[in-house]
């Protein structure tokens, strides 16, 4: 009696594709969230972080003369004069020369603040290109209000100065900076409230929500533990 005998006796019947434990199944188990969304991350723009920085330095070092005008009129001024042989100080115990550098400390604290939030504003995306811009900018910055406000300022020539104007005349001093660490209040102001900006007002990244159906976030593996009571437990 003839029997029907399978043409491969020893391969056992497959499933059709897409079946009880076919694979691919027949619903796709849909991926995981992406951080970046849909689209892939793009490398960064060099030449494009380059430029932003320039452009906020520039941006940042020019208000420089203004500071070095607003130090000029602001400054308390050191009156000399000469008695024909020597140039002295009219006033011995005058506090001009810690006015000038307290006057160009507060005027570089406020141009600091005011240089960081308008560039906040201006550039909400941030980036390390816009800080090291202001940063540098605010130090250039200071550096030309200081050369601003000395150039404009009183001749530094006093011995000249003081017998073009004369015996017993009362004359200005040149205006200076002594404390030249006052050349990085502008900078480091400026820092702090970009810092402060941006931790107030910056949008937080959103958290990753798990919807319903997708699958569980891959755990880690446990760990490994030896078991407590020596090599015999």
């Amino acid at each position: 009696m003839p029997h029907d005998v399978p043409d491969h006796p020893h391969r056992p019947q497959q499933p059709a594709p897409g079946g009880p434990t076919g694979w691919p199944p027949r619903h796709p188990v849909p991926p995981y969230p992406s951080v970046y969304g849909e689209a892939e991350p793009t490398a960064p723009d060099v030449a494009g972080e380059v430029r932003r920085g320039a452009l906020v330095l520039l941006a940042v070092a020019v208000p420089g003369i203004l500071l070095g005008l607003l130090w000029l009129w602001l400054a308390p001024r050191i009156p000399l004069v000469s008695d024909g042989s020597a140039v002295l100080l009219k006033e011995t115990e005058g506090e001009g020369a810690v006015g000038a550098d307290g006057t160009f400390v507060l005027l570089a604290v406020a141009f600091g603040a005011v240089s960081a939030a308008v560039v906040y504003l201006l550039r909400r995306e941030g980036g390390v290109s816009v800080v090291v811009g202001l940063a540098l900018g605010g130090l250039l910055g200071s550096v030309l209000g200081w050369g601003t406000g000395t150039l404009l300022g009183p001749t530094h020539d006093v011995v000249a100065h003081a017998k073009e104007v004369g015996e017993g005349v009362t004359f200005d001093a040149p205006l200076e900076l002594r404390a030249f660490g006052a050349l990085l209040v502008w900078p480091v102001a400026a820092m702090f409230v970009h810092l402060a900006l941006t931790a107030l007002f910056a949008p937080r990244e959103p958290e990753a929500v798990w919807e319903p159906g997708l699958p569980a976030p891959p755990q880690a593996p446990p760990r490994y533990e030896p078991p407590q009571g020596g090599p015999g437990a």
